[in-house]
């Protein structure tokens, strides 16, 4: 069986590498003869870092090649039909969907989550393509409402993210490990989003008061050089010591860092699914509905969005302080919540083959 895998693939994203590392890890564990091409934005780093086949995304005859000598496409997961970030996320994926459907392909809708979607024309692309998919998949309950608001009748499963079905608890990291840190330790994650409020300076300042708390902070970089760039502004403004762990680490080392990390607070949502899976606590700051979803079914702390001045630098270190001092508390309410997700995200593999045969 031959499978092509759609998403956004090959820009040095963690939390969308974790999610193609994580789909190609549980379809190999359901069928290892099977064969794997990405459609990626890098395909030969694709190709070497997974041991598939990739070809470049944004070239046609490759991509048409493909499809016509696969069994099936999988499109996801991540956030891919949206148009907060872009106008050319929908267009592009549900074109590589309809491409798929036209060569008459299986299509398996692998955990997306949908949305946000504000333009009119592109809830119906979205609606022209997925109502034809051989199977709808979808990682919270706002996207399946999201799909059923728009028109679609079409079964929509709910399904975890698949980066939960990884075994993170085992990932070690080189670098933590020379490092020494004597305080509690809270990693940070965050990342650029256009505000009126001046939402970086308030984390500094709430960061500041952590360190002067005697907790130590480390920033981890999600999406390569765009973090790193993100999290050295927010340092620059702290009038504390922060350190930073490299924006180049793997995936597996990235997990471990905030595995071994006593609390997260963060902004991008594969950190605060990092956290989940390797039972660390954590504090959220939003700026997309898929913060606030997956904040709330682990039964975490949102303090508040980056778009909204109702919060400050006193609410995330109240905050910080209280998850800290109840970490115990929380790991265990962690646990309870991410073994049945862990089960059920290595299944979503499992339809998508049988979808595929």
């Amino acid at each position: 069986m031959r499978i092509v895998i759609s998403g956004y693939y090959g820009f040095h994203n963690v939390g969308d590498e974790a999610i193609l590392y994580s789909i190609i890890q549980a379809l190999r564990q359901q069928e290892p003869n099977v064969e794997i091409v990405v459609l990626s934005n890098h395909p030969e780093e694709t190709a070497k870092a997974y041991h598939v086949l990739s070809v470049n995304r944004w070239k046609l005859n490759e991509v048409l090649k493909a499809l016509k000598n696969a069994d099936g496409l999988v499109s996801g997961g991540g956030s891919l039909l949206q148009d907060q970030t872009g106008l050319r996320s929908i267009p592009y994926y549900a074109g590589i969907i309809k491409i798929a459907q036209i060569l008459k392909k299986p299509v398996f809708i692998y955990a997306q989550g949908m949305g946000p979607i504000h333009r009119t024309y592109n809830k119906q692309i979205v609606k022209h393509v997925l109502e034809k998919v051989s199977c709808l998949t979808v990682r919270d309950g706002d996207s399946k409402q999201l799909l059923e608001d728009i028109g679609i009748k079409k079964t929509i499963d709910l399904v975890p993210d698949p980066v939960i079905g990884l075994d993170t608890l085992s990932y070690q990291s080189d670098w933590l490990k020379e490092q020494h840190f004597t305080n509690p330790l809270l990693t940070v994650s965050v990342r650029h989003w256009d505000s009126n409020v001046d939402y970086k300076r308030k984390i500094a300042l709430a960061l500041d008061r952590c360190v002067a708390n005697q907790i130590d902070v480390l920033f981890v970089p999600m999406h390569g050089i765009h973090d790193q760039k993100c999290s050295q502004e927010v340092r620059s403004m702290m009038k504390e010591k922060s350190f930073l762990a490299p924006y180049q680490a793997s995936i597996k080392e990235k997990i471990a860092i905030i595995g071994k990390s006593d609390l997260l607070f963060g902004m991008r949502l594969h950190a605060l699914i990092f956290a989940a899976t390797t039972l660390t606590p954590f504090v959220s700051l939003s700026y997309d509905p898929k913060i606030d979803s997956f904040t709330s079914l682990c039964d975490q702390t949102l303090v508040g969005h980056v778009r909204e001045n109702t919060w400050d630098e006193s609410t995330i270190f109240t905050n910080i302080k209280q998850s800290l001092k109840n970490a115990n508390k929380e790991r265990v309410k962690l646990k309870e919540m991410i073994e049945p997700l862990r089960k059920a995200a290595k299944q979503t593999a499992k339809k998508a083959l049988t979808c595929f045969s």
